[in-house]
């Protein structure tokens, strides 16, 4: 007889019966089968808990990919679109919203491009927020919205390389063509007024 069955004979050998439940399911727990790819096995000190560690070390001044997450604010709701009563019923879209302007861990020079560029996308109190329903679930949403904004802060971090000579000409060119057109048209127009006119005396 092997050891499972043994043990449980031994269980129900007792007879207080509210006893020999309780130790049925300590039994049971201490003799479930659990896979060597079960999530306590694989990840036994993980907890399902937003963290955020240090930052790296920046001696470059360029934005390492880097968010704090104690510095955003993280509001789920009910996600849009199709998915059933899943939908209506669990809170998976995500806003990450954060004062853009009392950003430290963004480099200064890229966060005043993104002020100048983003103005129009502040909230009155100073917020950027950047949304997510790609998904049913929260940490993939959540994951998304800092991606997204980790893009977003690349975007601006790149430098525009200057121009060559030979865009310069084209813009000068471009400019005297617009000058010579607008000079053109105003003497239309000049024209046009003066024939509406009737002759003068002087002309008679």
């Amino acid at each position: 007889m092997n050891k499972i069955c043994k043990s449980f004979i031994s269980v129900l050998s007792h007879g207080n019966l509210e006893k020999t439940y309780s130790s049925a399911a300590v039994l049971g727990r201490h003799l479930s089968f659990r896979s060597d790819l079960s999530l306590d096995k694989l990840y036994p000190n993980s907890r399902l808990q937003l963290y955020t560690p240090p930052p790296p070390s920046n001696k470059d001044d360029k934005f390492s990919g880097f968010i704090p997450i104690n510095k955003l604010e993280i509001t789920y709701s009910r996600s849009s679109g199709p998915g059933g009563q899943h939908v209506n019923t669990v809170n998976t879209k995500v806003d990450v919203r954060f004062k853009l302007a009392e950003a430290d861990w963004i480099p200064e020079k890229t966060r005043q491009k993104l002020l100048n560029s983003l103005q129009n996308k502040i909230t009155k109190e100073g917020y950027y927020v950047v949304k997510s329903d790609l998904t049913r679930s929260q940490q993939m949403n959540l994951a998304d919205a800092l991606e997204k904004l980790r893009a977003l802060i690349r975007e601006y971090e790149i430098e525009a390389p200057p121009p060559s000579e030979e865009t310069l000409e084209k813009l000068r060119k471009r400019q005297e063509k617009a000058a010579r057109e607008r000079l053109f048209q105003k003497r239309q127009r000049s024209q046009t007024k003066a024939d509406r006119q009737g002759p003068s005396i002087a002309d008679l």
